[in-house]
């Protein structure tokens, strides 16, 4: 089993425009325009989102009839009330529960069940471009694309919504995991960079600890479950055939973002990524961790504002495999092993799995030369 990216993009794209999408959760307005040059902690839009309504059964408070409950009340229709105020005349005021539960407005009195029905205030929602970039496109009462010249970090999986925060870096050594022990204050606010994975523990331990987002090589599909609160979910499924993972709307946000390189279990983040990420430590990056393989395909990512936008390019081509260029493996034997492609077949090749495909004869230093199907090879870009 080899992992497959079907839109063939290659883990690392430097000095390009990344495209950031930032939508509201339910319709508002959006204050930004078209050309507009915005930074990391602007506010692109904003909406007023509805609570539930709260209900109140004032008969049986009060044990009185429902057709009573006009004459006690201290509110009509459409008045505002206020939090923990009286909803009842003085002398019921003293009754447990008989009074207003949040700010809002008496919305429904119903003298035939005994029923009053209190509408929240709407909570506002203010929207932040979570990196600096220009407004590249505005969709009206839902959000902004931005773009923003940056290096993209791309992922296998991940989870989690938009972040920005600092890199810091946790381990030296590729192979080294994150544990619960290294994650302390220090790390509030930042995005953690580790080698070979992260225990369910440590996760844990991040949120409380106010970390807005993880990049690791690796992770174990146990403790992806256990952290989500899912460990005996038999809808998620992982694998080249089904990859079932949970929707946006199935799970709650987790509190933070991970973004995983290289794939399930216990792997290191290849050296080149390792390396790539250790030179941005302290710098400002943005981390979104949701992943989708079914209707729109979204890989996880970390993107990396530049501090200079003249080298950044539009060209999004991906990059040729050829003799000579520099790969990252991604079968199941040699996955996130880095190698130098020696030839590529100009017709299909018979592998040692016995199936016939197009491949590529890839060398790993002094090693001997072995041969690989071309959709398990990512060029480092």
């Amino acid at each position: 089993m080899s992992l497959y990216n079907p839109e063939g993009t290659p883990p690392v794209m430097s000095n390009t425009v990344a495209r950031i999408e930032r939508r509201l959760p339910y319709p508002g307005e959006v204050l930004v325009r078209v050309g507009q040059r915005v930074g990391a902690d602007e506010v692109l839009a904003r909406a007023y989102i509805p609570s539930p309504p709260h209900i109140v059964n004032v008969a049986q408070l009060l044990a009185i009839p429902p057709a009573q409950i006009v004459r006690v009340l201290r509110h009509q229709v459409g008045n505002r009330v206020r939090a923990n105020e009286p909803l009842v005349q003085a002398r019921s005021a003293f009754v447990r529960g008989s009074r207003t539960p949040v700010d809002g407005v008496v919305s429904a009195i119903d003298p035939n069940t005994g029923y009053v029905t209190i509408t929240p205030d709407p909570v506002e929602f203010q929207l932040t471009a979570t990196a600096p970039g220009f407004v590249m496109d505005v969709q009206p009462f839902r959000g902004v694309t931005l773009e923003t010249p940056a290096t993209q970090i791309y992922g296998v999986f991940g989870f989690g919504m938009e972040r920005s925060g600092v890199l810091r870096l946790m381990v030296t050594d590729p192979t080294e995991p994150i544990t619960a022990d290294m994650i302390d204050p220090r790390s509030a606010y930042a995005i953690l960079i580790g080698g070979a994975g992260i225990s369910a523990e440590a996760l844990r331990k991040a949120v409380a600890e106010q970390v807005r987002g993880i990049i690791v090589g690796s992770v174990h599909e146990r403790e992806v479950r256990n952290f989500l609160g899912m460990p005996h979910r038999t809808s998620w499924q992982t694998g080249i055939r089904s990859w079932q993972l949970p929707g946006r709307r199935q799970t709650d946000d987790p509190g933070l973002s991970l973004v995983v390189t290289e794939g399930f279990g216990a792997v290191a983040m290849s050296a080149p990524l390792f390396d790539l990420l250790s030179s941005k430590d302290r710098q400002e990056a943005l981390i979104e961790g949701d992943t989708s393989l079914r209707n729109r395909h979204r890989r996880p990512r970390l993107i990396l504002p530049l501090r200079r936008s003249s080298t950044a390019s539009n060209d999004l081509a991906y990059p040729e495999v050829r003799a000579g260029v520099t790969v990252r493996l991604l079968d199941m034997a040699h996955l996130g092993q880095i190698g130098i492609v020696r030839t590529v077949s100009t017709l299909p090749r018979r592998l040692d799995s016995g199936v016939q495909a197009m491949a590529v004869e890839v060398v790993q230093n002094d090693q001997p030369s072995f041969w690989v199907p071309r959709t398990s090879v990512e060029v480092l870009a």
